[in-house]
């Protein structure tokens, strides 16, 4: 049974989430994409992704995580990135990526993750980003139009 304090708990994680959500979509579209933040994306085994973006003609599927050192992304967040983008987006792989994307303070970090991992279910059981790494994706310069 929740406590009141594990409620409170809970409603500030969810309020952190939805934060850097919110802040990514905004980066997003200063970069010149265009986004939207899914609202019904949940811990559901449903195959939704935090964000959808799109820039030209690729289009990206983003899982959210707002930390302080690391983020953890289970293997079961980014096979829903991959479910999503397979199952809905009708344009071969090259076009379509699956990306986590730490918010760590005033640092944002993005990894893309492998289609041919996926294909081949060899996704690791988590990734994680530290404060520290380098991303592999710079949504600056990343498939221009």
């Amino acid at each position: 049974m929740a406590t009141e304090e594990d409620r409170i708990r809970l409603r500030r994680w969810r309020k952190r989430g939805f934060y850097s959500e919110t802040v990514l979509v905004k980066l997003l579209h200063k970069k010149g994409y265009y986004a939207v933040r899914v609202p019904v994306s949940n811990p559901s085994l449903n195959p939704l992704p935090d964000i959808m973006a799109r820039k030209g003609q690729h289009l990206y599927a983003f899982e959210v995580k707002n930390a302080t050192y690391y983020a953890y992304f289970p293997k079961i967040q980014i096979d829903k990135l991959f479910r999503f983008l397979d199952q809905f987006i009708p344009t071969g792989h090259e076009l379509k990526h699956a990306v986590v994307a730490a918010h760590l303070g005033k640092r944002w970090l993005f990894k893309e993750i492998s289609w041919t991992d996926w294909e081949k279910d060899k996704l690791p059981e988590k990734v994680r980003i530290l404060k520290r790494d380098r991303g592999n994706l710079n949504i600056d310069t990343c498939y221009p139009q």
